[in-house]
């Protein structure tokens, strides 16, 4: 059983024995790593090695069924709120409301975390500023190109102001410039404001070399069972 430790010395994720069953199909087998803080960290693997169901588990989309998943020191399972309010997600699937504006979709969601009306449109200004996308605040998303798309929905999950990001397959379907782009402005968040980023990808022109970059990487279970996954750490 793993200890609780504080936010200050805990790791920004740490995954212990984590397995995961669809019926009698095993998805994750004793998966077990962990992030230090202030760390792009790059899960790269095959379409089906695992990535998304951790990432749902990680995320408390899907119950842990086997082993401990923490964020900071706080329990995904036992102290879920705590946790969860750590977490900024980039879902591999758009989930933005394509018929409301790029402004609306982020005050909305901010209401969602109990985010006030004013502080909730100042955040929004913030980070889309971040993401260089000021100027289409109030364009309907179903009008913006793919990797704006994708930059909104980075500039949402930056919202409540996480301290770890996850990204399930960012790029997947963008141009060069696009993912370039992205990967730029994610990033720049490691450098800059600490932030602790989980970028899953099958990609590997998506894995980036330089200071404070980690590769971690899945392989099916149908081929081999990825007990401990090898971290590479760049200095």
């Amino acid at each position: 059983m793993m200890h609780e430790m504080t936010t200050v010395d805990a790791p920004a994720v740490a995954i212990e024995g984590v397995s995961h069953c669809y019926g009698k199909r095993q998805a994750l087998d004793e998966v077990t790593f962990s992030i230090t803080p202030s760390t792009f960290a790059v899960l790269l693997g095959l379409n089906g090695a695992g990535k998304s169901t951790l990432f749902s588990l990680v995320t408390r989309l899907y119950a842990i069924q086997r082993g401990h998943i923490r964020v900071f020191g706080r329990d995904v399972e036992h102290a879920s709120s705590e946790a969860l309010r750590m977490v900024g997600v980039v879902f591999q699937q758009r989930t933005l409301d394509l018929d409301l504006s790029v402004i609306q979709n982020l005050t909305y969601h901010a209401a969602l975390h109990g985010i006030g009306k004013h502080d909730g449109r100042a955040r929004a200004d913030e980070v889309l500023a971040r993401v260089a996308l000021s100027d289409r605040a109030n364009d309907k998303v179903r009008n913006l190109a793919g990797g704006q798309v994708r930059r909104v929905e980075i500039a949402r999950a930056l919202l409540h102001r996480p301290r770890l990001l996850v990204l399930d397959e960012p790029t997947v379907g963008l141009d060069i410039k696009s993912r370039a782009d992205i990967l730029c402005y994610v990033r720049r968040l490691v450098v800059e404001d600490g932030v602790s980023v989980l970028w899953a990808t099958h990609l590997i022109d998506d894995v980036p070399l330089g200071l404070n970059t980690a590769w971690l990487t899945m392989q099916s279970t149908a081929n081999q069972s990825p007990h401990q996954i090898p971290l590479l750490q760049e200095n």
